[in-house]
């Protein structure tokens, strides 16, 4: 997937003007610092969240520890729906920085679908976006080596920043790569010291520049 097709998938996730101001009568804004855990995995609760400012990350973890982060979600973006047929959780909400969000009870969320259906049809088109993107993970976690999975992380997360280098939006530490692409912070310090010597990134002011276009494979 190139990174110009990502964030059109990113923009589709994003809930259009009119039905935020919609929405925005339902449920109640609730502000959350940065780090703070929204959803934990496992629990029963099944409220919808739209994030009206800051970011979250959707992650999984193991008894270990370890985390495989599965999706970021930004304003205008909503989550928690996968619990609205009573289920329990299937992934974990944490802010990456303080954020603030609309929070709506399951059962507000009908009367909601059923005066508003534009809302059904974009949860509609959201999860089958969702489902792309999981498949995309799971066929890089099986297919692609660690140096492959993370030039194609940075590529995705980056915007064009004139000739040939892109910037990625985000400060990204290497455990936070290493979060994204199912790996340990180790092997990712050591593929960004070969990138770095390369010439193919470098770091300004706090963020990751693609200098050049790196290899496919190293």
């Amino acid at each position: 997937m190139t990174a110009d097709a990502a964030a059109d998938d990113d923009a589709g996730n994003r809930l259009p003007q009119a039905l935020l101001q919609a929405v925005g009568s339902r449920g109640q804004v609730r502000s959350f610092p940065a780090h703070a855990i929204l959803i934990n995995e496992g629990d029963s609760t099944d409220s919808l969240y739209i994030v009206l400012a800051g970011r979250v990350k959707a992650y999984a973890s193991s008894e270990d520890g370890r985390e495989v982060v599965l999706a970021e979600y930004g304003p205008g973006e909503y989550f928690g729906e996968l619990a609205l047929d009573g289920s329990q959780r299937s992934a974990s909400i944490q802010a990456i920085e303080p954020c603030s969000c609309r929070v709506v009870q399951a059962q507000e969320l009908q009367a909601f679908l059923a005066e508003y259906p534009a809302f059904g049809a974009h949860l509609t088109r959201k999860l089958m976006h969702m489902v792309r993107r999981l498949t995309r993970q799971v066929r890089s976690l099986a297919l692609q080596d660690v140096y492959s999975r993370v030039v194609h992380l940075l590529s995705e997360l980056s915007d064009p920043a004139g000739g040939t280098e892109r910037v990625v939006r985000h400060r990204l530490t290497q455990q936070d790569i290493a979060d994204r692409v199912g790996s340990s912070r180790e092997m990712v310090n050591r593929v960004m010291k070969e990138l770095a010597a390369g010439g193919y990134i470098a770091r300004r002011e706090g963020r990751i520049v693609l200098l050049r276009k790196p290899p496919a494979a190293w």
